[in-house]
């Protein structure tokens, strides 16, 4: 069986996927993981090598992506370069042109370009494409391609990054081909499940983040049009912006997000597969931000992609911000982001091509075969903290080892100290569940638990408990009385302030100290007081005026 043919810089390749390995019979752990995640590239780019692709140029039109010939397809492609190359007419450079199919289209936008193949019989094919274009092709390695001190405004490979034994000195040496403002155009991808080949998007991102102002991700596997089907595999165009002549060179780090769904005192967990990285694991479902969005918005894009789940931003709660580095890696930094198992509905493996598999475990017994910074980042909640560096060593695997040195370090306070919980006992939970049961959901808690004589609603860590105990001694609170005066909560603003208190009385709550509303605590403090109809008080503070 073999795959597609796919444009490549040395050539193209037609991937033997004949002997691949089933996945029981992949070694999760220890040196062989990292063969498996490390090894993939080399071995099938030395396949590459062995390809007559002279011989391959005369059927290498036929694939709908490669000879374009179908409109649809090509008008899409055409679309796509329309957003990538720059506006007006510049200098675009295509390595591992192949017959030059996206060439031409950049070359009928008004583009001048130079495009670069190995094949000489591609490059011909490509020449004849070309034909009455401000175009040149020339024959060479599109690694180091034969162009002199030529500068150019974009520089565009589809597929032929992955097939490199030194993808990172390739990315190096075309970024020193633009100009400052000039644009990398990157179409790549992960070819396959059980023996996986190419560059996943978050590691080539990781790669170019040094080497460029900024960068911007797209998918391309949900666009049937570009490949003339559907296909199930990972395809994306990653586009590195260089910088402008002048302008600072500043630390660059790839941001991603985790998604730790709670089932009561179990974690979902996602193995890993066909990724390139840390296949056969345990991790988190999880992505990395991109362009244009914000941490919140990933996570609720990452949990939809991944486990189907229709999770808005208000279900999310940040619970971590971990700055990890992986053995040989650049540093990244990690959002730990926590919702409630139910919340955007069931969640399914939605992501075949990605995941052998869901599983849910129980957080403080969390099993070894784990991608280490996903176990990294989880034994810092347990702990309680909520921020915490993991910087691993060359030396080190992506797997968790349990007899490796832990390289985690917690900053600033964990949870020594913090407030765990506050109970009530009330003579009627049914008249306390509809007062506090309204402030606290207003007020950002999250019902919990239920039971016959009591409920719960949780905030981060901290959560307060109503029960009507059969232990319960009669008579009514009295907040005057030696104890508990009241509990005092955190309201964002003034204007939140007042429209808790216009709407309390309707949920069981009256005033105290409406006459000096909302001074009553002194000048200088912003707050409302408020009892309930069992004689509890809360105090909600603003802030200080």
């Amino acid at each position: 069986m073999t795959s597609d043919v796919t444009d490549g810089g040395r050539g193209r390749t037609a991937v033997d996927r004949g002997d691949e390995v089933e996945q029981g019979d992949e070694v999760e752990r220890g040196d062989e993981v990292e063969r498996v995640e490390r090894g993939h590239e080399a071995e099938h780019a030395n396949r590459a090598e062995q390809v007559d692709w002279d011989a391959e140029a005369a059927a290498f039109d036929d694939a709908p992506d490669h000879g374009l010939r179908d409109p649809e397809v090509r008008a899409a492609w055409a679309e796509r370069l329309a957003d990538w190359l720059p506006d007006g007419p510049g200098d675009v450079l295509d390595l591992g042109c192949g017959t030059g199919s996206l060439a031409l289209l950049a070359a009928e936008r008004g583009h001048r370009v130079t495009a670069v193949d190995l094949s000489p019989a591609m490059a011909e094919r490509a020449r004849v494409k070309l034909a009455g274009h401000d175009a040149l092709v020339l024959v060479g390695d599109a690694a180091c391609p034969p162009v002199g001190e030529r500068r150019y405004d974009a520089v565009m490979a589809r597929h032929v990054l992955w097939l490199f034994p030194d993808p990172a000195a390739a990315l190096r040496h075309w970024c020193s081909l633009l100009r400052p403002g000039g644009r990398l155009v990157l179409v790549e991808g992960v070819w396959g499940r059980t023996s996986p080949v190419g560059i996943p998007a978050a590691r080539l991102t990781e790669s170019l983040a040094p080497l460029v102002a900024h960068t911007h991700t797209e998918r391309l596997s949900g666009d049937p049009r570009l490949w003339g089907g559907p296909v199930a595999d990972e395809r994306y165009a990653l586009l590195g912006a260089a910088r402008r002549a002048g302008a600072p060179s500043r630390h660059v780090e790839v941001v991603d997000v985790h998604l730790v769904l709670r089932r009561d005192e179990e974690v979902l967990l996602a193995r890993r597969a066909g990724t390139g990285y840390g296949d056969g694991l345990l991790h988190l479902p999880s992505g990395h931000v991109e362009d244009g969005e914000d941490v919140r918005a990933a996570m609720v894009r990452e949990a939809r992609e991944e486990l189907g789940l229709g999770l808005g931003p208000a279900e999310l709660r940040a619970v971590l911000v971990l700055q990890h580095r992986g053995p040989g890696g650049a540093p990244r930094t990690g959002w730990f982001f926590e919702a409630r198992y139910g919340a955007g509905g069931e969640p399914v493996n939605a992501e075949p091509h990605k995941c052998a598999g869901l599983s849910w475990h129980p957080l403080d017994d969390l099993p070894d075969d784990m991608v280490a910074y996903c176990r990294a980042g989880l034994e810092r909640l347990r702990a309680g903290d909520h921020f915490a560096v993991h910087w691993q060593h060359d030396e080190d695997t992506v797997a968790h080892d349990p007899a490796a040195p832990d390289r985690t370090v917690p900053l600033g306070p964990g949870r020594a100290g913090a407030l765990h919980h506050v109970e009530l006992w009330v003579p009627d939970l049914a008249s306390a569940e509809a007062s506090w049961g309204w402030l606290l959901e207003e007020l950002g808690y999250a019902r919990e638990q239920v039971w016959e004589r009591g409920r719960s609603w949780r905030r981060g860590e901290a959560y307060v408990v109503l029960e009507q105990s059969a232990a319960l001694r009669p008579g009514r609170h009295d907040r005057c009385a030696p104890g508990v005066n009241h509990l005092a909560f955190h309201v964002p603003d003034r204007a939140a302030l007042d429209r808790l208190v216009r709407l309390a009385p309707g949920h069981g709550w009256t005033p105290l100290f409406a006459e000096r509303y909302p001074y009553a605590g002194g000048e200088a403090h912003c707050a409302a007081y408020l009892e309930d109809g069992l004689g509890y008080e809360v105090e909600l503070v603003a802030g200080h005026r």
